[in-house]
């Protein structure tokens, strides 16, 4: 790619497909995203690397196919992280004013003692997200530079990944022969781009359901308040239906996505489906409705599960905007019915906004989180001023410099 500053890159690596999405930066500023490409994804587990090989091939593929839609290079991507191993914390940081006022390096110097906590030595900080600034004991403060002071403390969200996981990420972009320009939680990028600032203001729950986990994030005063995932997806549903009903995985996933429903009392016995045997030796006949009684329980088992994670968040009460569900695996009808009975709140399905170009591919659950990055890596590099909500990029850099050691001991 010959110009970075106007070509952005996003790369989702999920467990069931890799996204490619390519974006342009206008004169006007205005993101218009002209290319896309997807492949299947076989080398991962629950967000995880499990075969190299495979997973540069799929990275190989989606790559291609966005290059020849927008009609470039790709060399530099952002990627989206998730998976298991993510975690979650919160701290605490406090300093002392030298000059009585709060200027930028004060700002980074609260940052870095937040960020000083004890982390185990197989893990390694991802994002340090600022969550307010308090001087002299008031808080609620987003952007303190200017205002007089002799203390000035920060509540951070520190999120946390195991190095071998995002090590052996970034070696499949480098082995597909790409350079990674950042590496980004999946839950911010989604939040770019199927939230509003309105919504993250007033307090909302992301939920990004993907093939092979499902991502929570809580956001409340314009920041995250909390993340955590599940390692339950889409593929779950599949393997509940392979067994449910004696056939392939790759049959019973195409079931799913052509006539999947997840609320069960929205169809009826009358509407037959064929479906083959694993052998593929034969064929039956089904039910629409006996497909949706074995999605029913695995869907009301993973929001069950999210609510149980909203109320450890502890702000349960504290979302009058509700839920935004995203990803391939809120596509089927009936999700945002059973979501709302569980979690029992307003539920939207979140679709990608504020983008122009390739509007009518990307308007799908499926491309959150690449579209996502692709704003993400927009809003950074097109605003020179400091991004209070995006503080982390200091610290993040001493993370990347650690990753670049990685890849000069493997090439």
């Amino acid at each position: 790619m010959s110009d970075n500053s106007t070509f952005i890159v996003g790369l989702d690596v999920g467990t069931t497909k890799v996204c490619s999405v390519v974006g342009e930066l206008s004169r006007k500023k205005e993101l218009e995203i002209i290319g896309v490409g997807t492949y299947p994804s076989n080398g991962l587990k629950r967000g995880v690397v499990v075969n190299i090989d495979k997973t540069v091939e799929s990275i190989k593929h989606a790559v291609e196919e966005a290059e020849r839609m927008a009609g470039c290079e790709i060399n530099t991507v952002l990627v989206g992280i998730a998976g298991g191993h993510i975690k979650g914390i919160s701290g605490h940081g406090m300093i002392t004013l030298r000059n009585r006022e709060v200027t930028d390096r004060d700002i980074e110097r609260v940052i870095e003692s937040a960020n000083a906590v004890s982390i185990p030595a197989d893990r390694e900080i991802i994002h340090v997200i600022p969550q307010e600034f308090i001087v002299d004991g008031e808080g609620g403060i987003k952007q303190p530079v200017g205002i007089c002071g002799i203390k000035l403390e920060t509540r951070v969200h520190i999120i946390t990944g195991q190095v071998t996981a995002a090590q052996n990420l970034v070696k499949c972009i480098h082995l597909a022969g790409m350079d990674v320009s950042d590496v980004v939680l999946e839950q911010i990028a989604s939040s770019e781009s199927v939230l509003t600032d309105d919504e993250k203001e007033i307090g909302v729950v992301l939920v990004d359901c993907g093939g092979g986990t499902t991502d929570i994030a809580v956001f409340s005063g314009g920041s995250i308040r909390y993340t955590n995932n599940l390692t339950l997806g889409g593929d779950n549903l599949d393997r509940d239906i392979a067994l449910g009903l004696s056939t392939a995985l790759a049959e019973s996933r195409k079931l799913k996505e052509r006539y999947g429903v997840a609320s069960e009392n929205l169809v009826s016995h009358e509407d037959i489906i064929k479906i083959e045997s694993v052998a593929k030796k034969r064929t039956r006949h089904i039910s629409k409705k006996d497909l949706s009684m074995i999605i029913q329980p695995r869907m009301e088992e993973i929001f069950s599960l999210v609510k149980r994670e909203i109320i450890k968040s502890g702000y349960q009460d504290l979302l009058p905007a509700g839920a935004v569900i995203t990803g391939g695996s809120v596509i089927m009808e009936g999700t945002t019915e059973i979501a709302e009975n569980i979690l029992g709140m307003p539920v939207r399905v979140g679709i990608p906004m504020e983008v122009g170009g390739l509007k009518d591919i990307i308007a799908n659950p499926v491309y959150s989180t690449g579209v996502g990055l692709v704003q993400y890596g927009a809003k950074n590099s097109n605003n020179k001023k400091r991004q209070i909500l995006i503080k982390e990029d200091k610290i993040f850099n001493k993370v990347f410099e650690r990753m670049k050691h990685w890849f000069k001991e493997f090439f």
